[in-house]
């Protein structure tokens, strides 16, 4: 149990430290590697949207207008950052610190679940995606992004290598794939696609009416 809550206090303290850099990091893998996926993924949800690993707010710009946007991470110093984003954007969002692994909301909330290369760095995907299910009202739509084991043999040994280090550093995976899960969850799939050699998967998906 010490070890654990060692382990998370080490994981959090990383990502309020990589407040920092966050946005800037982001914004290059935007140019090389992820694309339009930010706007992509946001500009497809509706009603009452619920935005995990929120990080820094970089999503905000991106949203609908109309939509009721709450956000939830586990780095108060990231949330710092989203909440002077929201400000400037003239954006009312709810701001939350907390785990994505237990939800601080009751089942059936949200029209949309949205998460943007955040379950990459979730330590347990399963329990991540359960409680993304179980906040989301029936014929809910669950928009995921994220980095992805590659579909080239050569780069998953390279994220294999990279994970020796990240794994224990941030929780920071790169040969996951939430497709694999989701399928396995009450949800039709939408749409799904896979570009830059797989490393980058976008998927929408909708919750089943009678779960």
């Amino acid at each position: 149990m010490v070890e654990t809550q060692d382990r998370t206090q080490r994981w959090h303290r990383y990502w309020d430290k990589k407040s920092r850099s966050y946005d800037r990091e982001m914004r290059f893998f935007e140019r090389t590697l992820f694309g339009d996926s930010h706007s992509w993924a946001c500009s497809q949800a509706d009603g009452n949207v619920l935005e995990v690993a929120v990080g820094t707010g970089l999503n905000f710009p991106t949203y609908p207008h109309h939509i009721r946007l709450t956000g939830i991470d586990v780095s108060e110093e990231m949330l710092g950052i989203a909440r002077a984003r929201a400000g400037e954007l003239g954006r009312e969002v709810e701001l939350r610190q907390g785990d994505a692994q237990a939800l601080p909301f009751i089942d059936a909330t949200f029209h949309t679940v949205v998460c943007t290369f955040g379950l990459c760095a979730i330590p347990d995907i399963d329990a991540a995606l359960d409680e993304m299910t179980r906040v989301l009202k029936p014929a809910g739509k669950l928009i995921l992004v994220d980095h992805i084991a590659s579909s080239s043999r050569l780069a998953r040994g390279v994220q294999r290598a990279l994970e020796v280090i990240t794994v224990p550093m941030a929780s920071e995976h790169f040969l996951r794939r939430p497709l694999t899960k989701v399928i396995h969850r009450p949800f039709v799939i939408e749409r799904s696609e896979r570009f830059k050699l797989g490393l980058v998967e976008r998927i929408v998906a909708r919750k089943n009416i009678r779960d």
